[in-house]
């Protein structure tokens, strides 16, 4: 795999392999940061942090094919100092997620305000886990690896997440 052959190559400091590597998963990476920080900059900032420390901490990956999702975590835990620092929260109903491919932008719009609406209902760990399911499409080891909570705490979090969702919208159309 083209992957586990450009990881080799960056264990070894070869710089030009790691960009390989990381420009191909470069809108995933925006994405992700994007949804943290809350703004192009930040989240630009974010990923420069990342790359600085995927390239100073390329030795310590043990397994190459792990690369993607381990870089990933090292983007969240990166975003997360940052907030930190910034002592910022961002709130889910001021992210905006990444443009569907909807023709209409007035039906693009309300989804939006939909989906956000919705995620007013469930807490912030299971927004959180959610939006890493659903809108980066991490399976669930990788988002227990960035949460730093186990397998079985992702899985709750994003069934009573969409479960509070669900009985919430069934509520309101039976009344």
């Amino acid at each position: 795999m083209k992957v586990v052959q450009l990881v080799r190559k960056a264990k070894k400091g070869n710089k030009k392999a790691l960009l390989e590597l990381i420009m191909a998963q470069q809108d995933d990476y925006y994405r992700l940061a994007l949804s943290y920080m809350g703004n192009a900059h930040d989240a630009m900032d974010a990923m420069e942090e990342m790359i600085v420390s995927l390239y100073t901490n390329m030795g310590q990956l043990k397994k190459e094919e792990a690369f993607y999702s381990w870089s990933k975590t090292i983007l969240v835990n990166r975003c997360k100092q940052m907030l930190k620092k910034q002592q910022k929260v961002v709130l889910m109903d001021e992210w905006e997620p990444a443009p569907a491919d909807v023709h209409n932008p007035y039906e693009q719009k309300e989804q939006r305000m939909e989906l956000q609406e919705m995620l007013l209902l469930v807490n912030d760990y299971q927004k959180e886990a959610i939006e890493l399911k659903y809108f980066h499409d991490l399976d669930y080891e990788t988002i227990a690896g960035m949460t730093n909570v186990s397998i079985g705490t992702v899985k709750s979090r994003i069934f009573q997440g969409l479960k509070k969702i669900r009985d919430q919208y069934r509520g309101e159309t039976h009344e």
